[in-house]
């Protein structure tokens, strides 16, 4: 395929992107990514870095001579509205659930021509979902899940997971918060609110952070929470869980419904 009418030189601002390039077989095209950037390992290795999340290097982007750059979320605005000032094609998704980030990857791939690449990936993303979706729409009774994404201030799960959590057979206690795009919307004021929606299943992704269990024991009330008692929590990944890109979705929900799975058996 002649590529040359589709963008050839393309910085990625965020890590889902920088996995989908890899996972289309178009890493080459790739001319910077972010500092955060962690799937794959080797992109780290064979890419310049030239952001992190909220801020960039203009200067070592403008030198990479992209022909466009692709980010995530509002928190990107500024970044963005610099480089269109500087003449460069920006693309800013905002995906918050499971079928956005779908629809989002296909367009990314439609937009440098290689669709056909990302059908076999798209198809089975679908796949799963409409699997999970017919495995668990008839359950009556879910356990209880709550998901944490931060630990100070506690910020409760983004609406992807929140979905992802209900694919798999579990129902997310703050399911209301989610809707937030803000990760400041999904604050809690207190753990008592935890406590109060007594979960069975206690999920720790702390974004950029590893989890401390003793930080866990160490809350007002633990011992009134269910997951305490059965010993039902566990750290997870935010390098799959938290990226609204591939992963998510191939790599989260088979996560998500082993757990619940496991949770169900031993009742």
């Amino acid at each position: 395929m002649n590529t040359s009418k589709f963008p050839n030189r393309i910085v990625c601002l965020t890590d889902e992107v920088t996995e989908w390039l890899y996972m289309l077989g178009e890493s080459h095209r790739i001319v910077g990514i972010s500092a955060f950037a962690e799937r794959p390992e080797e992109a780290k290795k064979e890419k310049p870095m030239v952001c992190g999340f909220t801020g960039a290097n203009y200067k070592k982007i403008l030198e990479q001579k992209p022909d466009m750059v692709i980010g995530f979320s509002d928190l990107q605005a500024d970044i963005a509205a610099r480089l269109i000032k500087e003449g460069i094609p920006t693309l800013i998704t905002n995906q918050r659930s499971v079928e956005e980030i779908i629809n989002t990857l296909e367009m990314i791939a439609r937009m440098i021509g290689v669709e056909h690449k990302a059908q076999v990936f798209l198809d089975k993303m679908r796949s799963m979902v409409r699997s999970a979706q017919l495995k668990t729409q008839h359950i009556k009774v879910r356990p209880k899940v709550y998901f944490e994404e931060w630990n100070s201030p506690l910020i409760t799960g983004i609406k992807w997971v929140s979905e992802l959590i209900e694919l798999a057979g579990g129902e997310d206690v703050f399911s209301e918060l989610s809707v937030y795009q803000s990760a400041q919307e999904r604050v809690l004021f207190d753990f008592n609110q935890v406590v109060d929606k007594a979960p069975e299943i206690g999920l720790f992704c702390w974004c950029g952070r590893k989890f401390d269990e003793q930080d866990l024991l160490n809350r007002n009330n633990i011992d009134q929470v269910p997951f305490i008692k059965t010993k039902d929590y566990q750290e997870v990944d935010p390098l799959f869980m938290l990226q609204p890109g591939p992963a998510a979705i191939l790599e989260g929900l088979p996560f998500l419904e082993r757990i619940i799975e496991n949770y169900n058996n031993k009742k």
